[in-house]
């Protein structure tokens, strides 16, 4: 068992910004452990709280000081110890006097790898009380704050004013200065329910004083579920359940220390209007709960929390709802005024908005993004006439005064004018379709017009942010590339589209002509010195597409060495890679895949030493063995070329593994490189028969054992 104590810290402050509140707290806690983990302090576990008002970190069975060590330090060889008559040379008394002692204070190491000074200390661990001071201060000086502030005459800066701070280690105060504040065991309740001082006298009583005497819970998720239950509870009582997203709920629990329910209502004339304009208006400018019915149409009402636990609610209610009115009113009037135009008719006003400047206008992105979707659908055989109008109307929607004032509706608005405007439904889905998937693991776009869309929209961004040079670097991913990328990808495999990517980024290249004002240098910076920079951005696409490939191949679970031997032989279509990754991750299940992966790469070698070109007809063979692989791979060739047009790998690579045999018997009784030349090259040609056989699919011998 641990001889240790609790330790509490906690800062209070100003309201903290509700959005970054939980960060702030995981943070906070992850620094302290670390910290105290580096200083060799042991404890049993940590807990974080979080509300409106205050950071704190309580860590259990803290030790209450750092294990004594020893240290060792090695110094010069016994050989360079001494000079040559005797007495210690400069080496070795340098070494002592930087160890903080004499020659004849140092000790000799001996190893199997010769012998060494050596200087050993024993050092004492210190008290914990003596090293928690620095560690506070450290974890809360890392802390991830864009924007640090001064207030009054202090000097010392936070995310918020802070008023006091509690740092208590057993029953015992540390005393010590943080942010310019004496720890103490003084912390504060509910700003309005219990303003007092409270006292805290050990730690393990911290949650339990703050919800009983100071009307603060101080646990984030005990809050979180609580607002989660209370949200559904107010919404049963009229006939309902509350849609309750996760970024709001967790921006409610920041903004509440005692969450009250609040249900309110408003004018059922407004639920005319698109379900997601009311939802979007009540959540974000209002931080409501909206209701729906069972078959999840809303209803006329909102569940809001307040931070008091007032005898008048009805006050609080009637007060939500006069505030919510003329939001729903300012909707319901974009609703009404945009749907005076068609989307079709705000074409125009596409050209004076600039997309990025060397890129030309939404316009000019409209028009490619128009010839990159006829492009996809001739290639998968779709209605080039809708992927055409799709690309044509896709950013029409950010011109309407619903989407300027809530620019999360866009495609969502842009669906719903569409169908006004008597639009094909498939191109209305599409609109809303081209920014799926919005996030990681959400869905792709689920229609065939929608896909293109997507693909198109992303790809040209890809492409011409990349041709203008401002490419990704770091964490640096201002236009969001690598999220389109893998964007990209999804939407090609999930939905089992033969797309040829290389090809595609190709014909997105040459859609774009970067203004003549970009700079010679920018141009240059990524052309490998060449003076056209065409090829270059789309092999730097290319490239930049398969990593992110890469690391969704390992996501699904995929190795390293299985995804190096499907790139080695270069598919286009990332679909095709995925099943030809699918067959190879199978084929090494089987009891031939090591020897084969073993042969492969024997044969590779032999190959590569070799002048035999691909293709090289086999001539006159005179042993039983190789005649007899000679005739099993003519088989192979024969039997394989169905299931290669049919892309069924796992049944070709199954075929190839009834090779092992007649390959192993080969190399136990046939010396390849033999003295007589024309023999040789009919038994290097068998060879490149076999590798490229193995090759149609993927390159097997970079399968490790």
């Amino acid at each position: 068992m641990i001889n240790g104590k609790h330790l509490l810290f906690e800062l209070g402050c100003e309201e903290l910004p509700p959005k970054t509140l939980l960060k702030l707290s995981n943070a906070l806690r992850s620094n302290i452990i670390e910290a105290l983990t580096a200083a060799g302090l042991s404890f049993t576990a940590s807990k974080a709280y979080a509300t409106p008002r205050r950071l704190a970190v309580v860590i259990e069975n803290l030790a209450t000081a750092q294990p004594d060590k020893t240290i060792e330090k090695r110094g010069p060889a016994m050989q360079a110890a001494f000079a040559a008559d005797g007495t210690p040379s400069k080496a070795a008394v340098g070494f002592a006097v930087s160890c903080g002692t004499t020659f004849d204070k140092l000790e000799r190491l001996t190893t199997d790898k010769g012998e060494w000074l050596v200087f050993t200390q024993n050092v004492k661990g210190q008290s914990t009380e003596n090293l928690i001071p620095d560690i506070i201060r450290h974890s809360i000086a890392a802390l991830p704050i864009a924007k640090r502030m001064r207030w009054g005459s202090f000097s010392t800066e936070f995310v918020r004013p802070v008023h006091w701070a509690v740092l208590l280690y057993g029953g015992n105060i540390i005393k010590t200065e943080i942010l310019g504040l004496e720890t103490g065991t003084a912390t504060r309740g509910h700003r309005f329910h219990a303003p007092q001082k409270l006292t805290i006298n050990k730690p393990e009583d911290y949650p339990e004083a703050l919800f009983k005497e100071g009307k603060v819970i101080a646990d984030f998720e005990q809050r979180k579920s609580i607002i989660h239950a209370a949200a559904q509870k107010a919404a049963l009582a009229v006939n309902g359940i509350a849609h309750i997203e996760d970024e709001l709920l967790e921006e409610v629990t920041a903004l509440n220390e005692w969450p009250v329910p609040v249900t309110g209502s408003f004018d059922p004339r407004f639920l005319d209007l698109p379900a997601e304009v009311l939802i979007t208006t009540m959540q974000t400018n209002q931080k409501y709960f909206p209701v729906k019915n069972a078959v999840g149409g809303l209803l006329p009402h909102f569940i809001t929390f307040s931070n008091i636990d007032s005898s008048n609610l009805q006050s609080i209610r009637q007060g939500n709802e006069r505030v919510v009115t003329p939001r729903l009113s300012d909707a319901e009037f974009f609703w009404k005024q945009d749907r005076k135009k068609r989307l079709e008719e705000r074409l125009l006003s596409l050209s004076s908005i600039i997309f990025q400047e060397n890129l030309g206008t939404l316009a000019d992105k409209t028009e490619r993004v128009e010839n990159l979707a006829a492009y996809i659908a001739t290639n998968i055989n779709a209605d080039i006439d809708l992927a055409k109008r799709a690309a044509l109307l896709a950013k029409t929607d950010l011109m309407t005064e619903m989407v300027g004032e809530f620019g999360n509706l866009q495609g969502i608005m842009g669906r719903y004018y569409a169908l006004a405007d008597n639009e094909p439904a498939e191109v209305a889905r599409a609109l809303e379709e081209q920014y799926f998937p919005k996030q990681s693991g959400s869905p792709t776009p689920p229609s065939t017009t929608g896909q293109i869309l997507a693909i198109a929209d992303k790809l040209d961004t890809l492409v011409g942010i990349f041709k203008v040079g401002l490419i990704p670097t770091g964490d640096k991913d201002p236009y969001a590339l690598r999220r389109a990328a893998l964007g990209i990808l999804r939407t090609i495999i999930e939905n089992k589209l033969n797309i040829n990517i290389v090809e595609l980024i190709r014909f997105a290249n040459d859609q774009i002509n970067p203004s003549a004002s970009q700079s010679g240098s920018e141009v240059k910076r990524y052309a490998n010195g060449s003076i056209d920079d065409e090829p270059t951005t789309s092999d730097q696409v290319i490239d930049f597409i398969f990593d992110r490939l890469k690391g969704y191949c390992f996501d699904q679970g995929y190795s390293a060495d299985e995804f190096d031997a499907v790139i080695a032989v270069t598919p286009a279509e990332p679909l095709d890679f995925m099943q030809r990754l699918q067959a190879v991750k199978a084929f090494r299940q089987l009891p031939q895949a090591e020897s084969l992966a073993a042969a492969n790469k024997r044969i590779r070698n032999i190959l590569k030493k070799s002048e035999t070109a691909p293709g090289a007809q086999v001539g006159q063979l005179i042993e039983a063995q190789e005649k007899q692989l000679l005739a099993a791979a003519l088989q192979s060739d024969k039997d394989i070329q169905p299931l290669l047009a049919q892309r069924d790998y796992p049944a070709m690579l199954n075929r190839l593994a009834q090779l092992r045999d007649d390959i192993d018997a080969f190399f136990d009784h046939v010396m390849v490189m033999t003295e007589d030349a024309e023999l040789r090259a009919n038994r290097l040609a068998l060879l490149s028969m076999l590798s490229e056989q193995f090759l149609s699919c993927a390159d097997i011998s970079r399968l490790q054992s």
